[in-house]
């Protein structure tokens, strides 16, 4: 591992998780998708689906086409807005709470099993450096010099 770059560590971990829940989910005839949107509604007086999008880093056309499927096999229904005739409301059906707690005991299996196998020091110096690439990329930090080049790239990692 010693010559893969960050972002490379990033991808392949997340595709492994991102695989790992979507077969888990699969059992469920539902999808890794289908699970983080169950979880990010959380409110009884209904999420709006504005808020959706950002809460899980998912494009407009996918969030669109995965709550169009959960209204399909029960899980949600969508009102309108009655603050605002524009905007939607997204409620959870009991069918969809059901669902958002076994999708919640999936997380809460995955996390303590990786706890079980790394201290609790290096998860928090993993969450640590997370936070500071996340912060990095929101402020548009990456791809700047130290001398303030804003076209500057990353140069080629050393090997």
């Amino acid at each position: 591992m010693k010559n893969k770059t960050l972002d490379y560590i990033l991808r392949a971990t997340w595709q492994a998780v991102s695989r790992m829940y979507n077969e888990e989910a699969n059992k469920y005839d539902a999808t890794m998708a289908t699970g983080f949107a169950l979880l990010s509604m959380d409110r009884e007086e209904g999420t709006p689906s504005t808020a959706l999008g950002p809460r899980m880093g998912m494009e407009a056309t996918s969030l669109t086409r995965t709550l169009k499927s959960m209204e399909e096999k029960g899980l949600i229904i969508r009102k309108k807005n009655p603050e605002d005739g524009r905007g939607v409301l997204i409620y959870l059906t009991d069918f969809g709470r059901e669902k958002r707690e076994l999708s919640k005991n999936t997380v809460l299996k995955f996390n303590e099993s990786v706890r079980q196998h790394v201290s609790e020091e290096k998860i928090n110096n993993f969450i640590e450096v997370a936070e500071i690439i996340n912060e990095l990329i929101q402020n548009k930090h990456i791809f700047k010099s130290e001398d303030g080049d804003k076209n500057a790239t990353i140069q080629e990692t050393k090997k």
